[in-house]
């Protein structure tokens, strides 16, 4: 049988996610409704779910055959018991159905709330499911994957999900202004989706070609790695920016801010470490991430401990400096820091000195997430947005701000860029766009 892939496959999931739900309330019902009727609930339950998984057969495969099979014989042979209870028994068949369609539309329910999925849950709870379907059903001849940048890496599993739905027939339009970030080393995923005769059969035979191996772990481009990226990530079609949209300049700044004695004190303690550390033996790449990572935290007003508790430092000039800005533009604000605990300093402070602003991180949910957008880009508050860059780096447009800050420095170009670019696309009318980097550690100590 054809297996007619669509929203209905969702719909289907969602009331199989909540069946027994579905069940609580009509039984529920049906005891307060019909207060003097005698009836089995084992056995109304069990009915319930005859005919539901009926309809759910027939919201993927098509048609009405199974709900209607279901229905001749539930009526049509009825028990004694079914024949004497006809009104009561359509009663609660049709409360189960009203019932099976707020949760399909995603209605709140004042009981049970626990057992109901909303699409989003859904969607997470079933993904493996729902690509094994879309992977089954086959008909897909043009795919388009915006942000391709993502699928850079063969070994994950959103790589190989994409990598099962194409086929020699399958045309595929891949989408990012990055395809090669952070090295040559990234646009191996794309070219193997796009173009897999152009490259080598394994990452490492790629990396070979357009990298050099300088130290144990350090690698660098080769001369010619670009064309030889060009040529792999053939055919392809380039637009600029300014081909394709008439936006404002992006003017970038820098501005230096002195550590408090507190950071100081402690910046030149680690940093003192490092390089006794660094002189006794060899430090890994890992370790050396760790070590910046940590001297960065302290800049940004809080480091965390191995035992993964908070420090926090005294960061009142960086808070002054913020401050400075907001008066400078009559426009919102987006400010992206890349450490949680950061987020909260930044928020508090805001709060405190009477600045409406909101929080995106990992921990907001996406529902909250999207309020909190609209509400940026059409109502006057909040003014500001403290954001983790991971949160929300892709696809959000944040126009109604014209200026964009960092909290201290995003280690991913691309991530770095997509931040900018929720300012700067189409839709923002200011004259320009003010991106501002707060900068401190060597530079306030050296």
């Amino acid at each position: 049988m054809e297996y007619p892939f669509s929203s209905n496959v969702c719909i289907s999931l969602l009331i199989l996610n909540n069946k027994d739900f579905i069940a609580d309330e009509t039984i529920a019902y049906m005891s307060s409704s019909w207060g003097s009727f005698d009836y089995n609930e084992v056995t109304c339950r069990r009915d319930l779910n005859y005919i539901i998984d009926s309809v759910r057969t027939d919201l993927v495969y098509g048609g009405n055959q199974r709900t209607r099979l279901s229905a001749e014989y539930y009526f049509l042979y009825p028990s004694d018991a079914t024949g004497s209870q006809l009104i009561q028994t359509t009663d609660a068949i049709n409360y189960a159905s009203r019932i099976a369609q707020k949760v399909v539309v995603g209605e709140v329910f004042t009981t049970a709330d626990t057992n109901k999925l909303n699409a989003s849950n859904l969607l997470s709870k079933n993904k493996k499911l729902i690509a094994n379907e879309v992977v089954a059903d086959g008909r897909f001849d043009l795919i388009i994957v915006d942000e391709a940048n993502a699928y850079k890496n063969v070994s994950t599993r959103r790589w190989k999900a994409l990598n099962k739905l194409i086929k020699p027939t399958t045309y595929l339009w891949m989408m990012t202004g990055t395809p090669a970030a952070q090295s040559p080393a990234d646009a191996y995923g794309l070219a193997k989706l796009v173009n897999p005769m152009g490259v080598p059969q394994f990452q490492t035979a790629w990396r070979d070609k357009t990298m050099l191996k300088v130290t144990q772990f350090k690698w660098v481009p080769k001369k010619d790695a670009h064309m030889v990226v060009f040529d792999a990530l053939q055919p392809a079609i380039r637009y600029t920016k300014e081909e394709c949209t008439d936006l404002p300049p992006v003017l970038v700044e820098t501005r230096e801010i002195p550590l408090t004695a507190q950071q100081k004190k402690y910046y030149m303690m680690l940093k003192e470490l490092m390089v006794v550390q660094a002189a006794n033996t060899t430090i890994s790449a890992v370790n050396a991430a760790a070590g910046v990572s940590k001297l960065l935290q302290i800049s940004a007003g809080a480091a965390y401990t191995d035992d993964k508790e908070v420090v926090e430092f005294d960061c009142a000039p960086r808070l002054s400096v913020l401050m400075e800005v907001l008066e400078e533009t009559k426009r919102k604000v987006l400010v992206f820091a890349p450490f949680r605990h950061s987020i909260d300093t930044i928020h508090n402070y805001l709060n405190k000195h009477g600045v409406a602003n909101e929080l995106i991180h990992g921990d907001i949910s996406v529902r909250k997430r999207t309020d909190i957008f609209k509400r940026f880009q059409t109502e006057e508050n909040p003014r500001l947005l403290v954001i983790q860059p991971q949160a929300a780096a892709h696809g959000v447009t944040l126009t109604a701000a014209d200026t964009v800050i960092f909290w201290g420095p995003v280690m991913s170009v691309e991530t770095y860029k997509q931040c900018i670019a929720r300012s700067d696309r189409i839709g923002q009318d200011s004259t320009k766009v003010t991106v501002i980097h707060l900068q401190g550690s060597d530079i306030a100590v050296g």
